[in-house]
């Protein structure tokens, strides 16, 4: 699948995350049902130890891309003065196959499960190539912070 650079939404409209905490660079597919994302690592990301990404950024990584899916409602008519926090309530399950190494770019892939109200249950994979990396049931709750 060829991305064009036109068609890549920056993670920076959809999560309130900025460096050193963004692990995830573009959205390459969203729907109210599944998010597909990929983020290069870098050298200096806080969570790469020996050239390669901790499995917190792992599941940061996976946080953040699921968190699109939620996040997208809050940021669809997008306005500087958003501010939304969101967090993990629940890792219901997650295998860690391997680790990725700086330079390499990871595919994120999540889907909606079930959502209530900002509460959601989200299924997710990233992979390096097609190397499967991690895998996880998570839930999130997102909400918007008034100022």
């Amino acid at each position: 699948m060829e991305i064009k650079e036109e068609d890549l939404i920056n993670m920076h409209n959809f999560l309130p995350h900025r460096e050193p905490m963004l692990m995830a660079d573009y959205i390459l597919e969203l729907t109210k049902e599944k998010v597909v994302t990929s983020f290069e690592i870098k050298e200096d990301n806080i969570f790469v130890h020996n050239n390669e990404l901790a499995e917190a950024g792992l599941i940061e990584n996976l946080a953040q891309t699921c968190s699109s899916i939620l996040g997208q409602s809050f940021f669809e008519n997008i306005d500087a003065d958003t501010k939304v926090i969101g967090f993990i309530t629940n890792i219901k399950k997650i295998e860690v196959f391997a680790l990725p190494k700086t330079g390499d770019k990871i595919i994120s892939k999540a889907s909606l499960i079930s959502q209530y109200e900002n509460i959601c249950n989200i299924f997710c994979e990233t992979f390096n190539n097609d190397e499967l990396l991690i895998r996880a049931e998570i839930n999130l709750f997102i909400q918007e912070v008034k100022s």
